[in-house]
């Protein structure tokens, strides 16, 4: 067991600077990486705590509480997928997925599993910086983890809101679907509120990755067409051929405005 800065003492998901240096929990099993990540973030102001394989990074996530993650996804003994997978049942402490592999179906993988976001061998420190306090403000607790909003949309006094078969509680956070509740991510009922408080209005990928991801968001797209999918599946009665969330060419997606509405 290596610790690089001593144990990390803030609370699960926290991002506020002033708190202290934010903790980090480095799963790496590549020495070359683990050195070069521990003096750029440290250099950086993080305090960075190492796990070298994914039961270590397990045990390490509980005796240190860190506020963010960085997982490599070939992890021994246990893969970043399994101890992101296992970390998600507990916790919405903000995950990176660092890889070398880069394929669509990795990505896709570590998405479906709760990463918040993911960089592939090699990156630059700067760029994975960037991300890791992109993700840190939008977590609970950060300066832009409100669900925000901007739509004239009533939702009632109530805070809830109902058509197409879909009713969202938007103070509890809970959506039926044709009366059985299901269980969304944060970014994907993210997503689900502000494409109803545009119901009918066509808006762009940009817009969508800027108020979701933030606007300060380096990766591609990839990570918006993996969490539009991930919706439909909870909230299409078809989600092969979708009738809610529907795809507009070249431009973006466009929430169905009232039951029975369909879109090009």
């Amino acid at each position: 067991m290596t610790k690089a800065s001593g144990k990390g003492g803030g609370k699960r998901g926290r991002s506020a600077p002033a708190d202290g240096p934010v903790n980090v929990l480095l799963a790496e099993d590549e020495e070359s990486f683990i050195e070069a990540l521990v003096i750029g973030l440290t250099n950086e102001g993080f305090r960075v705590t190492v796990a070298r394989d994914g039961v270590e990074a397990l045990q390490l996530y509980e005796e240190t509480t860190p506020d963010i993650l960085l997982l490599d996804l070939m992890l021994p003994k246990l893969s970043g997928i399994d101890v992101c997978r296992t970390i998600r049942t507990r916790s919405q402490t903000p995950i990176i997925m660092v890889t070398a592999k880069g394929t669509e179906i990795d990505t896709v993988v570590a998405l479906e599993v709760g990463a918040d976001d993911y960089v592939t061998k090699p990156y630059r420190l700067r760029e994975l910086v960037a991300r890791m306090r992109a993700v840190l403000r939008r977590a609970p607790g950060g300066p832009e983890a409100s669900d925000g909003g901007g739509g004239d949309i009533d939702f009632g006094s109530d805070g809830i809101w109902e058509s197409n078969g879909i009713k969202v509680d938007f103070d509890q956070r809970r959506v039926f679907v044709r009366g059985e509740e299901v269980h969304l991510r944060r970014k994907e009922f993210e997503l689900l509120r502000l494409l109803v408080e545009n119901s009918g209005r066509v808006l762009t990928r940009d817009v969508l990755i800027d108020r979701v991801w933030g606007t300060d968001y380096i990766g591609d797209t990839k990570t918006l067409d993996v969490h539009i999918k991930r919706l439909r599946s909870r909230i299409e009665a078809d989600p092969s051929t979708p009738v809610l969330i529907t795809t507009v060419r070249g431009v973006g997606y466009r929430f169905a405005a009232a039951a029975g509405t369909t879109s090009a």
